[in-house]
């Protein structure tokens, strides 16, 4: 079994667990993570980030998309991102991708 709680770091490859998935509801008209007994509804922004957690990207890679798409300073766009990244890891939402990378 993996561990839940994870350190997040540029290097680190988060995705959701199995147990959970982010998905649009309808009924709320939000994005939410479903997890069993559990429901997050993210921030718009928290969603977008949550989108590129593949389990393939690096957490530094998604930093420098999100530095490029909004022409905002790579550091700031960093620590808001690690994080919110580490926030929804201390709660059970994202764990480190174990495989290898092609």
């Amino acid at each position: 079994m993996r561990s839940r709680n994870i350190s997040v770091s540029e290097a680190s490859r988060p995705v959701l667990p199995r147990h959970a998935r982010l998905k649009f509801d309808e009924t709320r008209q939000r994005w939410v993570i479903l997890a069993p007994e559990r429901v997050l509804a993210p921030d718009e922004i928290a969603v977008e980030v949550l989108q590129l957690c593949d389990g393939v990207r690096s957490v530094e890679l998604m930093i420098d998309q999100l530095a490029e798409k909004y022409a905002a300073e790579r550091g700031a766009i960093a620590t808001d991102v690690i994080a919110m990244l580490q926030d929804l890891a201390d709660k059970g939402f994202l764990t480190e991708a174990r495989e290898k990378t092609p």
